[in-house]
Formats: structure tokens, sequence, C-alpha cells
């Protein structure tokens, strides 16, 4: 069977590109809380997870999402079965769509907010992997060794933080939520993983 998370960087891919070269399609996308409550276009909770602002930010994205879908498919296809793909495939489509949900309600009357990216759900999935590898090694600023789970803490902490002084154009809100859905969807698909992960944080170093 073919991969779901190749399918899901193809499709992101082919899409972003488009998007990036037709402002229409861009603006019609786009993640704007006003439009979903006022003009009910609640589809752009999931559109705007399929378009980027430019092509580093979709790299960015892709990069994250190929080298951990890959993993986290490969650990939900284990336990589910050929179905494990599609369950993997409606995971990150639903945590496109729980990272933008603090947003659609908090701007809800904010004519001039608007997001893109894939980043909320690319946070699910990496925190998804942490899940089930929290010990394993991954790289801070790509460069500096650490835990993932260390890794997680800090990335929370930091989204939660830059939240908090919207000094910049991202999105951390989406990064901090899709990130806590990622995790929370997992344990629940996952309940009896919840022992592994406690053991590979005491015994697993």
């Amino acid at each position: 069977m073919i991969s779901g998370n190749l399918v899901l960087v193809i499709v992101t891919v082919i899409i972003s590109l488009v998007a990036l070269n037709n402002e229409n399609l861009l603006v019609k996308f786009l993640h704007r809380p006003y439009n979903e409550n006022h003009s009910n276009e609640k589809y752009r909770l999931l559109t705007s997870g399929f378009i980027h602002a430019d092509y580093f930010h979709l790299f960015i994205n892709m990069f994250v999402l190929y080298q951990f879908g890959a993993y986290v498919e490969y650990k939900f296809v284990e336990q589910f079965g050929p179905s494990g793909t599609f369950i993997y495939v409606g995971f990150y489509i639903l945590t496109v769509i729980m990272a933008n949900l603090k947003t659609h309600f908090q701007h809800r009357d904010n004519y001039a907010y608007s997001a893109l990216g894939a980043s909320g759900a690319t946070s699910a999935v990496l925190f998804s992997y942490i899940f089930y590898e929290p010990t394993s090694m991954l790289g801070l600023y790509m460069i500096i060794p650490v835990p993932a789970i260390i890794f997680g803490v800090l990335y929370l902490w930091y989204s939660s933080w830059s939240a908090g002084r919207n000094q910049d154009n991202i999105g951390h809100e989406a990064h901090f939520y899709g990130a806590i859905a990622g995790f929370l969807l997992t344990m629940l698909l996952n309940p009896s993983g919840i022992g592994d992960f406690f053991n590979k944080l005491i015994h697993g170093w």
C-alpha cells in the first residue's frame, strides 16, 4: 500500500506551489476566523494547512512531516494493520483543524487576522513521534542533540512564550495546540502505549 504520509507530502506540495502562483486561491484557502464565523467558510480550518507563505516555509514543514510522519504512520500500521494508513491520514487532517481552533474562536470578530501553513499538524506528528520515542535524540536548532521529551518541553514553552509576546507573524498558538493535540490523540489511539512511554522515560536513557 502506498504511504499515506508520502501522499500528504505530495498533495501539500502541489497545492502550495499552485497557491504560491495563484493569489486568489491562496486568499480563498487562508485560515480567516472572521470568514469562518461570519460567512460559514469552515473549510478554511482545513485548507489553510495545505498552503504556505513561501518556499522555505513549505520546505521546513514538509521536511518535518517526511522525517517523522513515516515513523508515526509505521506505528499506526503496526497497531491497526493496513487501516493504520487511513487512521494516520485522518489523524493528520484532524490535527490541521484542531491546531486552528483556538484562533478560530479568539479572532472570530477580527477581520484582519489570517494564517496559513501545516505547522500545527507537523507539530502534532512530531509530538506523536515523541510519545513513541521520548528518549530518542533530536537536534535542537537542528544542531544540538537533546532527548525528544526535553525537546518537546522546550518546544511547548517557546511556543507558549512567543504566542504571549505576539511580536511576529508566526502562528505559535497553532504550533502549541497542534503539538498537544498530536500527543493526546496518539495516547487515545494507543492507551496501552502510555505505560511504554513512562517505562522508556524511566529506563530508556
